[in-house]
Protein backbone atom coordinates (compact mmCIF):
# COMPACT_ATOMS: atom_id res chain seq x y z
CA UNK A 1 0.00 0.00 0.00
CA UNK A 2 1.29 3.44 -1.15
CA UNK A 3 1.99 5.99 2.12
CA UNK A 4 1.99 8.92 -0.25
CA UNK A 5 0.45 11.95 1.45
CA UNK A 6 -3.03 12.75 -0.49
CA UNK A 7 -3.11 14.21 -3.82
CA UNK A 8 -3.59 18.16 -3.43
CA UNK A 9 -4.38 18.55 -7.24
CA UNK A 10 -7.94 18.65 -6.34
CA UNK A 11 -8.84 22.02 -4.30
CA UNK A 12 -6.23 24.86 -4.33
CA UNK A 13 -4.41 24.81 -1.11
CA UNK A 14 -3.42 28.75 -1.89
CA UNK A 15 -6.77 30.43 -1.76
CA UNK A 16 -9.77 30.18 0.38
CA UNK A 17 -12.26 27.08 0.05
CA UNK A 18 -14.83 30.01 -0.06
CA UNK A 19 -13.76 32.17 -2.62
CA UNK A 20 -13.72 31.33 -6.36
CA UNK A 21 -10.54 31.81 -8.68
CA UNK A 22 -11.31 35.69 -8.79
CA UNK A 23 -11.04 35.77 -5.02
CA UNK A 24 -15.10 36.44 -4.61
CA UNK A 25 -17.09 35.06 -2.18
CA UNK A 26 -18.74 31.19 -2.90
CA UNK A 27 -21.80 31.11 -1.06
CA UNK A 28 -21.78 27.45 0.71
CA UNK A 29 -25.10 24.77 0.44
CA UNK A 30 -23.71 22.42 2.84
CA UNK A 31 -25.53 18.74 2.41
CA UNK A 32 -27.03 16.96 4.49
CA UNK A 33 -24.74 13.95 6.69
CA UNK A 34 -26.31 11.19 8.38
CA UNK A 35 -24.50 9.57 11.10
CA UNK A 36 -23.62 8.94 15.03
CA UNK A 37 -22.13 12.40 15.17
CA UNK A 38 -24.95 14.15 13.04
CA UNK A 39 -27.44 12.42 15.35
CA UNK A 40 -25.52 13.94 18.62
CA UNK A 41 -25.15 17.15 17.42
CA UNK A 42 -29.24 18.10 17.52
CA UNK A 43 -28.96 16.84 21.43
CA UNK A 44 -25.73 18.98 22.12
CA UNK A 45 -26.90 22.49 20.56
CA UNK A 46 -30.38 22.00 22.06
CA UNK A 47 -29.28 22.01 25.46
CA UNK A 48 -26.71 24.67 24.64
CA UNK A 49 -29.07 26.81 23.84
CA UNK A 50 -31.40 25.67 26.17
CA UNK A 51 -28.81 26.76 28.94
CA UNK A 52 -28.10 30.19 26.79
CA UNK A 53 -32.41 30.71 27.33
CA UNK A 54 -32.76 30.05 30.44
CA UNK A 55 -30.05 31.48 32.43
CA UNK A 56 -31.63 35.07 32.91
CA UNK A 57 -34.98 33.60 33.60
CA UNK A 58 -33.84 31.30 36.46
CA UNK A 59 -33.60 32.88 39.96
CA UNK A 60 -30.97 31.81 42.23
CA UNK A 61 -31.53 33.56 46.07
CA UNK A 62 -34.27 36.16 44.30
CA UNK A 63 -31.85 36.89 41.48
CA UNK A 64 -30.99 35.90 37.40
CA UNK A 65 -28.57 33.05 37.72
CA UNK A 66 -26.23 35.50 35.54
CA UNK A 67 -27.27 39.22 35.91
CA UNK A 68 -24.70 41.67 35.03
CA UNK A 69 -25.86 44.79 35.81
CA UNK A 70 -23.54 47.54 34.53
CA UNK A 71 -25.56 50.35 35.01
CA UNK A 72 -25.80 50.10 38.78
CA UNK A 73 -22.16 47.79 38.77
CA UNK A 74 -23.86 44.86 40.42
CA UNK A 75 -22.73 41.43 39.18
CA UNK A 76 -25.11 38.64 40.15
CA UNK A 77 -23.60 34.62 39.23
CA UNK A 78 -25.47 31.66 40.44
CA UNK A 79 -25.97 32.96 43.60
CA UNK A 80 -23.32 34.74 44.24
CA UNK A 81 -22.77 38.72 44.15
CA UNK A 82 -20.49 41.28 43.33
CA UNK A 83 -19.61 44.74 42.44
CA UNK A 84 -17.46 46.76 41.21
CA UNK A 85 -15.02 46.72 43.48
CA UNK A 86 -14.73 43.17 43.06
CA UNK A 87 -14.21 42.95 39.16
CA UNK A 88 -10.50 42.21 39.54
CA UNK A 89 -12.08 38.73 40.00
CA UNK A 90 -12.82 38.95 36.06
CA UNK A 91 -9.47 38.27 35.41
CA UNK A 92 -9.42 34.64 37.08
CA UNK A 93 -12.73 34.31 35.41
CA UNK A 94 -11.48 35.25 31.44
CA UNK A 95 -8.25 34.24 32.18
CA UNK A 96 -9.64 30.24 33.05
CA UNK A 97 -12.16 30.14 29.88
CA UNK A 98 -8.94 31.52 27.69
CA UNK A 99 -6.55 28.68 29.51
CA UNK A 100 -9.87 25.79 28.68
CA UNK A 101 -9.75 26.88 25.42
CA UNK A 102 -6.04 26.41 24.76
CA UNK A 103 -6.12 23.15 26.66
CA UNK A 104 -8.93 21.74 24.71
CA UNK A 105 -7.28 22.67 21.76
CA UNK A 106 -4.13 21.21 22.48
CA UNK A 107 -5.66 18.05 23.32
CA UNK A 108 -8.96 17.95 21.24
CA UNK A 109 -8.05 20.42 18.11
CA UNK A 110 -11.15 22.26 17.05
CA UNK A 111 -13.78 20.82 19.43
CA UNK A 112 -15.21 23.76 21.06
CA UNK A 113 -15.46 25.17 17.35
CA UNK A 114 -17.21 22.75 15.86
CA UNK A 115 -19.18 21.23 19.05
CA UNK A 116 -20.01 24.12 21.47
CA UNK A 117 -19.02 27.62 19.93
CA UNK A 118 -22.32 30.20 20.13
CA UNK A 119 -21.41 30.61 16.18
CA UNK A 120 -21.66 27.02 14.99
CA UNK A 121 -24.21 26.12 17.69
CA UNK A 122 -27.19 28.76 16.06
CA UNK A 123 -25.97 28.74 12.59
CA UNK A 124 -25.70 24.72 12.29
CA UNK A 125 -28.25 23.65 14.91
CA UNK A 126 -31.29 26.71 13.94
CA UNK A 127 -30.89 28.85 10.96
CA UNK A 128 -29.70 26.19 8.41
CA UNK A 129 -32.20 23.75 9.46
CA UNK A 130 -34.86 26.38 8.74
CA UNK A 131 -32.94 26.79 5.68
CA UNK A 132 -33.25 23.26 4.64
CA UNK A 133 -37.46 23.02 5.85
CA UNK A 134 -38.12 25.81 4.13
CA UNK A 135 -36.01 25.14 0.55
CA UNK A 136 -34.81 21.75 0.53
CA UNK A 137 -31.57 19.80 0.15
CA UNK A 138 -28.41 21.99 -1.05
CA UNK A 139 -29.00 20.90 -4.76
CA UNK A 140 -32.41 22.63 -4.53
CA UNK A 141 -31.24 25.52 -2.32
CA UNK A 142 -28.49 26.41 -5.15
CA UNK A 143 -30.44 25.79 -8.11
CA UNK A 144 -33.05 28.49 -6.40
CA UNK A 145 -30.48 30.84 -5.13
CA UNK A 146 -28.81 30.86 -9.23
CA UNK A 147 -32.26 30.77 -10.69
CA UNK A 148 -34.35 33.61 -11.74
CA UNK A 149 -37.14 35.01 -9.34
CA UNK A 150 -40.32 33.36 -9.70
CA UNK A 151 -42.67 33.23 -7.16
CA UNK A 152 -41.99 30.14 -5.46
CA UNK A 153 -38.19 31.66 -4.89
CA UNK A 154 -39.92 35.15 -3.77
CA UNK A 155 -42.40 33.24 -1.74
CA UNK A 156 -39.50 31.12 0.12
CA UNK A 157 -37.55 33.73 0.88
CA UNK A 158 -39.53 35.85 2.56
CA UNK A 159 -40.77 33.10 5.04
CA UNK A 160 -37.08 32.23 5.59
CA UNK A 161 -35.58 35.82 5.94
CA UNK A 162 -38.81 36.57 8.40
CA UNK A 163 -38.19 33.78 10.30
CA UNK A 164 -34.66 34.63 10.33
CA UNK A 165 -35.11 38.41 11.98
CA UNK A 166 -38.22 37.03 14.43
CA UNK A 167 -34.84 34.71 15.42
CA UNK A 168 -32.64 37.38 15.92
CA UNK A 169 -34.63 39.66 17.43
CA UNK A 170 -35.10 37.03 20.64
CA UNK A 171 -31.66 35.95 20.46
CA UNK A 172 -30.60 39.38 20.91
CA UNK A 173 -33.49 40.37 23.39
CA UNK A 174 -31.95 37.13 25.35
CA UNK A 175 -28.74 38.35 25.56
CA UNK A 176 -29.96 42.21 26.90
CA UNK A 177 -31.69 39.79 29.88
CA UNK A 178 -28.26 39.47 31.08
CA UNK A 179 -27.55 43.14 31.17
CA UNK A 180 -31.24 44.43 32.23
CA UNK A 181 -32.70 41.35 34.37
CA UNK A 182 -35.75 39.96 32.38
CA UNK A 183 -38.47 42.11 34.37
CA UNK A 184 -37.02 44.96 33.07
CA UNK A 185 -36.46 44.01 29.94
CA UNK A 186 -39.78 43.70 29.87
CA UNK A 187 -41.32 46.83 31.17
CA UNK A 188 -39.30 48.26 28.63
CA UNK A 189 -40.71 46.68 25.84
CA UNK A 190 -44.08 47.67 27.28
CA UNK A 191 -43.07 51.04 27.75
CA UNK A 192 -41.85 51.14 24.04
CA UNK A 193 -38.95 52.37 22.32
CA UNK A 194 -39.71 56.02 23.43
CA UNK A 195 -38.86 55.26 27.03
CA UNK A 196 -35.98 53.77 26.40
CA UNK A 197 -34.35 55.03 23.09
CA UNK A 198 -30.93 53.62 24.57
CA UNK A 199 -31.72 50.11 25.18
CA UNK A 200 -33.85 50.09 22.23
CA UNK A 201 -30.77 50.86 20.03
CA UNK A 202 -28.64 48.15 22.01
CA UNK A 203 -31.65 45.69 20.59
CA UNK A 204 -31.69 47.02 17.37
CA UNK A 205 -27.82 47.04 16.65
CA UNK A 206 -27.74 43.39 18.36
CA UNK A 207 -30.30 42.22 15.67
CA UNK A 208 -28.74 43.12 12.59
CA UNK A 209 -25.78 41.78 13.46
CA UNK A 210 -26.83 38.39 14.40
CA UNK A 211 -29.39 38.59 11.13
CA UNK A 212 -26.59 39.72 8.75
CA UNK A 213 -23.97 37.31 10.56
CA UNK A 214 -26.50 33.94 10.12
CA UNK A 215 -27.86 35.45 6.81
CA UNK A 216 -25.23 36.01 4.89
CA UNK A 217 -21.91 37.03 6.64
CA UNK A 218 -22.18 33.00 8.15
CA UNK A 219 -18.50 30.66 8.26
CA UNK A 220 -16.72 33.97 7.38
CA UNK A 221 -16.91 34.62 10.56
CA UNK A 222 -14.53 31.28 11.61
CA UNK A 223 -12.35 32.04 8.90
CA UNK A 224 -11.78 35.72 8.90
CA UNK A 225 -12.31 37.41 12.15
CA UNK A 226 -12.04 34.55 14.90
CA UNK A 227 -8.75 34.76 16.54
CA UNK A 228 -9.46 31.17 18.25
CA UNK A 229 -9.12 29.41 14.92
CA UNK A 230 -5.87 31.31 13.55
CA UNK A 231 -4.42 30.44 16.74
CA UNK A 232 -5.01 26.71 15.98
CA UNK A 233 -1.76 25.94 14.58
CA UNK A 234 0.13 27.17 17.21
CA UNK A 235 -2.21 25.17 19.71
CA UNK A 236 -1.95 22.24 18.26
CA UNK A 237 0.65 19.10 17.98
CA UNK A 238 1.27 15.92 15.95
CA UNK A 239 -0.90 14.30 19.07
CA UNK A 240 -3.64 16.29 19.13
CA UNK A 241 -6.91 14.50 18.18
CA UNK A 242 -8.76 16.14 15.51
CA UNK A 243 -10.49 14.59 12.33
CA UNK A 244 -8.01 13.42 10.22
CA UNK A 245 -7.96 11.48 6.97
CA UNK A 246 -6.46 7.86 6.62
CA UNK A 247 -4.53 8.84 3.84
CA UNK A 248 -2.06 5.63 4.25
CA UNK A 249 -5.40 3.89 4.13
CA UNK A 250 -7.39 6.00 1.37
CA UNK A 251 -4.20 6.71 -0.76
CA UNK A 252 -4.05 6.43 -3.96
CA UNK A 253 -7.49 6.79 -4.77
CA UNK A 254 -9.79 4.73 -7.48
CA UNK A 255 -13.18 4.00 -8.20
CA UNK A 256 -14.94 1.30 -6.37
CA UNK A 257 -14.04 -1.51 -9.19
CA UNK A 258 -10.53 -0.19 -8.96
CA UNK A 259 -9.24 -1.97 -6.15
CA UNK A 260 -10.53 -5.50 -7.54
CA UNK A 261 -8.46 -5.14 -10.24
CA UNK A 262 -5.56 -3.46 -8.36
CA UNK A 263 -5.13 -4.08 -4.81
CA UNK A 264 -2.72 -1.11 -4.31
CA UNK A 265 -5.43 1.07 -4.49
CA UNK A 266 -6.43 2.94 -1.61
CA UNK A 267 -10.23 2.98 0.45
CA UNK A 268 -11.10 6.38 -0.72
CA UNK A 269 -13.48 6.52 -3.66
CA UNK A 270 -13.06 9.90 -4.82
CA UNK A 271 -16.88 10.41 -4.16
CA UNK A 272 -16.47 13.89 -3.21
CA UNK A 273 -18.90 13.31 -0.41
CA UNK A 274 -17.04 14.67 2.56
CA UNK A 275 -16.53 17.99 0.28
CA UNK A 276 -20.42 18.15 -0.07
CA UNK A 277 -21.49 18.17 3.67
CA UNK A 278 -18.47 20.37 4.80
CA UNK A 279 -20.00 23.95 6.24
CA UNK A 280 -16.73 25.43 5.06
CA UNK A 281 -16.36 23.17 1.80
CA UNK A 282 -12.82 21.97 2.08
CA UNK A 283 -11.54 18.79 1.03
CA UNK A 284 -9.93 17.19 4.24
CA UNK A 285 -8.01 14.71 2.44
CA UNK A 286 -5.53 17.43 1.78
CA UNK A 287 -4.64 17.80 5.39
CA UNK A 288 -5.02 20.12 8.29
CA UNK A 289 -6.98 23.57 7.27
CA UNK A 290 -7.34 26.88 8.75
CA UNK A 291 -11.25 26.40 7.66
CA UNK A 292 -11.78 23.19 9.30
CA UNK A 293 -13.65 23.33 12.27
CA UNK A 294 -14.16 20.16 13.03
CA UNK A 295 -17.79 19.19 12.73
CA UNK A 296 -17.14 15.58 12.15
CA UNK A 297 -19.53 15.46 8.88
CA UNK A 298 -17.33 14.67 6.54
CA UNK A 299 -16.53 11.38 8.95
CA UNK A 300 -20.37 10.30 8.98
CA UNK A 301 -20.74 10.95 4.92
CA UNK A 302 -17.26 9.07 4.73
CA UNK A 303 -18.48 6.07 6.74
CA UNK A 304 -21.91 6.07 4.96
CA UNK A 305 -20.28 5.99 2.00
CA UNK A 306 -17.67 3.13 3.27
CA UNK A 307 -20.72 0.84 4.09
CA UNK A 308 -22.40 1.35 0.97
CA UNK A 309 -19.55 -0.09 -0.87
CA UNK A 310 -18.47 -2.95 2.50
CA UNK A 311 -15.21 -1.27 3.00
CA UNK A 312 -14.53 -0.95 6.70
CA UNK A 313 -15.14 2.57 8.30
CA UNK A 314 -13.16 4.97 9.73
CA UNK A 315 -11.05 6.71 6.67
CA UNK A 316 -12.01 9.96 8.11
CA UNK A 317 -12.09 10.07 11.80
CA UNK A 318 -11.21 11.36 15.41
CA UNK A 319 -7.19 10.67 15.30
CA UNK A 320 -4.11 12.03 15.82
CA UNK A 321 -1.01 12.57 13.00
CA UNK A 322 0.67 10.60 14.69
CA UNK A 323 -1.43 7.66 15.24
CA UNK A 324 -2.36 7.96 11.26
CA UNK A 325 1.40 7.86 10.38
CA UNK A 326 2.96 6.05 13.21
CA UNK A 327 0.59 4.18 15.09
CA UNK A 328 1.34 5.77 18.22
CA UNK A 329 -1.29 7.50 20.14
CA UNK A 330 -0.28 10.15 22.98
CA UNK A 331 -3.30 11.90 24.64
CA UNK A 332 -1.74 13.19 27.95
CA UNK A 333 1.31 11.98 28.60
CA UNK A 334 3.25 15.13 26.14
CA UNK A 335 5.24 18.08 27.24
CA UNK A 336 3.01 20.33 26.89
CA UNK A 337 0.11 18.82 28.15
CA UNK A 338 1.96 18.31 31.91
CA UNK A 339 2.66 21.93 31.23
CA UNK A 340 -0.60 22.85 31.15
CA UNK A 341 -1.67 20.66 33.93
CA UNK A 342 0.94 22.44 36.28
CA UNK A 343 0.23 25.98 34.82
CA UNK A 344 -3.78 25.00 35.17
CA UNK A 345 -3.17 23.80 39.18
CA UNK A 346 -1.52 26.69 39.93
CA UNK A 347 -4.57 29.09 38.40
CA UNK A 348 -6.96 27.38 39.96
CA UNK A 349 -5.27 27.67 43.81
CA UNK A 350 -4.47 31.20 43.14
CA UNK A 351 -8.24 31.83 42.31
CA UNK A 352 -9.43 29.51 44.98
CA UNK A 353 -7.30 31.16 47.62
CA UNK A 354 -8.57 35.29 45.91
CA UNK A 355 -11.97 34.13 45.47
CA UNK A 356 -12.50 32.58 48.86
CA UNK A 357 -11.26 35.69 50.78
CA UNK A 358 -13.73 37.97 49.17
CA UNK A 359 -15.61 39.44 51.55
CA UNK A 360 -19.53 39.64 51.87
CA UNK A 361 -19.67 43.25 52.78
CA UNK A 362 -17.62 46.04 52.61
CA UNK A 363 -16.25 48.28 55.38
CA UNK A 364 -15.12 51.94 54.36
CA UNK A 365 -13.70 54.42 56.96
CA UNK A 366 -14.57 58.27 55.92
CA UNK A 367 -13.60 61.32 57.73
CA UNK A 368 -15.89 64.26 58.39
CA UNK A 369 -15.88 67.57 56.05
CA UNK A 370 -14.04 70.45 58.36
CA UNK A 371 -11.46 70.13 60.55
CA UNK A 372 -9.25 66.91 60.81
CA UNK A 373 -10.03 67.16 64.60
CA UNK A 374 -10.66 68.67 67.78
CA UNK A 375 -8.17 69.90 70.42
CA UNK A 376 -9.75 70.17 73.66
CA UNK A 377 -7.94 70.26 77.30
CA UNK A 378 -7.63 66.74 77.90
CA UNK A 379 -8.70 64.81 74.81
CA UNK A 380 -8.06 65.00 70.86
CA UNK A 381 -11.10 63.88 69.22
CA UNK A 382 -11.97 62.97 65.67
CA UNK A 383 -15.35 62.18 63.77
CA UNK A 384 -15.85 59.33 61.06
CA UNK A 385 -18.09 57.75 59.68
CA UNK A 386 -18.29 54.11 58.71
CA UNK A 387 -19.90 53.12 55.38
CA UNK A 388 -21.72 49.46 55.68
CA UNK A 389 -22.00 47.50 52.51
CA UNK A 390 -24.08 44.62 52.33
CA UNK A 391 -22.39 41.96 49.11
CA UNK A 392 -24.98 38.91 50.79
CA UNK A 393 -27.75 37.77 48.78
CA UNK A 394 -30.16 38.77 51.49
CA UNK A 395 -30.86 40.82 54.04
CA UNK A 396 -28.47 41.18 56.97
CA UNK A 397 -27.89 42.44 60.47
CA UNK A 398 -24.42 43.90 60.70
CA UNK A 399 -23.45 45.07 65.00
CA UNK A 400 -20.14 47.49 65.11
CA UNK A 401 -18.36 47.52 68.41
CA UNK A 402 -14.42 48.80 69.32
CA UNK A 403 -12.26 46.41 69.23
CA UNK A 404 -10.61 44.54 72.20
CA UNK A 405 -8.70 47.55 74.45
CA UNK A 406 -10.70 50.34 72.56
CA UNK A 407 -13.63 50.49 74.42
CA UNK A 408 -12.83 53.75 76.12
CA UNK A 409 -11.90 55.18 73.21
CA UNK A 410 -14.61 54.59 70.70
CA UNK A 411 -17.90 55.98 70.90
CA UNK A 412 -20.85 54.77 68.81
CA UNK A 413 -24.03 56.12 68.84
CA UNK A 414 -25.17 53.42 66.49
CA UNK A 415 -24.13 50.12 66.66
CA UNK A 416 -26.50 48.04 64.72
CA UNK A 417 -27.99 48.16 61.10
CA UNK A 418 -29.93 46.02 58.91
CA UNK A 419 -28.79 46.30 54.79
CA UNK A 420 -30.63 44.40 52.11
CA UNK A 421 -28.38 43.28 49.30
CA UNK A 422 -25.85 45.61 47.56
CA UNK A 423 -27.66 48.59 50.29
CA UNK A 424 -24.90 50.92 52.01
CA UNK A 425 -25.38 52.54 55.31
CA UNK A 426 -22.94 55.32 56.94
CA UNK A 427 -22.54 55.22 60.49
CA UNK A 428 -21.08 57.85 62.92
CA UNK A 429 -17.74 57.05 64.95
CA UNK A 430 -16.19 59.18 67.77
CA UNK A 431 -12.51 58.80 69.04
CA UNK A 432 -11.24 60.68 72.16
CA UNK A 433 -7.98 60.19 72.85
CA UNK A 434 -6.40 61.75 76.12
CA UNK A 435 -3.42 63.90 75.38
CA UNK A 436 -1.09 62.25 77.24
CA UNK A 437 -1.63 58.90 75.77
CA UNK A 438 -1.64 60.45 71.81
CA UNK A 439 1.28 59.33 70.00
CA UNK A 440 1.11 60.59 65.91
CA UNK A 441 0.44 57.86 63.90
CA UNK A 442 -1.77 55.85 66.81
CA UNK A 443 -4.65 53.88 65.15
CA UNK A 444 -7.90 52.43 66.73
CA UNK A 445 -9.92 49.43 65.81
CA UNK A 446 -13.32 48.65 65.76
CA UNK A 447 -14.61 45.32 64.82
CA UNK A 448 -17.87 44.99 62.12
CA UNK A 449 -19.83 41.82 62.27
CA UNK A 450 -22.34 40.10 59.64
CA UNK A 451 -24.49 38.36 61.71
CA UNK A 452 -25.36 36.03 59.18
CA UNK A 453 -22.36 34.64 58.74
CA UNK A 454 -20.14 35.46 61.80
CA UNK A 455 -17.82 37.24 59.15
CA UNK A 456 -15.81 40.03 61.41
CA UNK A 457 -13.75 42.71 59.57
CA UNK A 458 -11.14 44.83 61.91
CA UNK A 459 -10.84 48.02 60.62
CA UNK A 460 -8.46 50.72 61.67
CA UNK A 461 -8.19 53.88 61.73
CA UNK A 462 -5.66 56.44 61.66
CA UNK A 463 -6.17 59.46 64.93
CA UNK A 464 -5.30 62.70 63.60
CA UNK A 465 -3.57 65.00 65.58
CA UNK A 466 -0.65 68.03 66.24
CA UNK A 467 2.32 66.88 65.20
CA UNK A 468 4.34 68.89 68.01
CA UNK A 469 4.29 67.08 71.40
CA UNK A 470 1.34 69.16 73.59
CA UNK A 471 2.18 68.33 76.38
CA UNK A 472 5.77 70.28 75.98
CA UNK A 473 3.67 73.04 74.23
CA UNK A 474 1.45 73.41 77.64
CA UNK A 475 3.99 73.38 79.55
CA UNK A 476 6.14 76.06 77.66
CA UNK A 477 2.95 78.36 77.95
CA UNK A 478 2.62 77.90 81.57
CA UNK A 479 5.91 79.15 82.29
CA UNK A 480 5.36 81.94 80.16
CA UNK A 481 2.42 83.02 81.94
CA UNK A 482 4.25 82.43 85.49
CA UNK A 483 6.83 84.37 84.07
CA UNK A 484 4.69 87.19 83.71
CA UNK A 485 2.90 87.18 86.61
CA UNK A 486 6.12 87.42 88.42
CA UNK A 487 7.03 90.55 86.78
CA UNK A 488 4.18 91.99 87.37
CA UNK A 489 4.15 91.22 91.08
CA UNK A 490 7.60 92.66 91.47
CA UNK A 491 6.91 96.17 89.79
CA UNK A 492 3.76 96.03 92.21
CA UNK A 493 6.52 95.77 95.00
CA UNK A 494 8.20 98.76 93.93
CA UNK A 495 5.33 100.82 93.58
CA UNK A 496 4.63 100.32 97.09
CA UNK A 497 8.12 101.21 98.45
CA UNK A 498 8.37 104.13 96.51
Amino acid sequence: MSLDKPDKSGPNLDTVSVLDERGSRKYVYPADAKGRWSRLKPWVYTILIAVYVALPFVHIGGHPAVHIDLPDRRFYLFGATYNSQDFYLAFFVLTGIGFALIVVAALWGRLWCGWACPQTVFLDGVFRRIERWIEGPASKRRRLADGPFTGEKVIKGALKHAIYLALSVAIAHVFLAYFTSVDTLGAMIEDGPAGHMGTFMWAAIFTAIIYGNFWWFREQLCIVICPYGRLQSVLQDRDTINVQYDYARGEPRGKVRAKELDASVGDCVDCGRCIAVCPTQIDIRSGPQLECIGCAYCIDACDDIMTKVGRPTGLIRYDSLAAIEDGKRRSFKRPRVIAYAIAGLILVVVSTIVMSRNDTFEVNVLRVQGAPYTLTDATIENTFRVHVVNKRNGHTLFKLAPADGFADVLFLPQTDVELDTFQGRELPVFAKVPLQHYKHGMEVHLTVTDTSTGEVEDVAVAVLGPRRPVRKAKAHEDDEHHGDEGDRHHGDEGEEKR
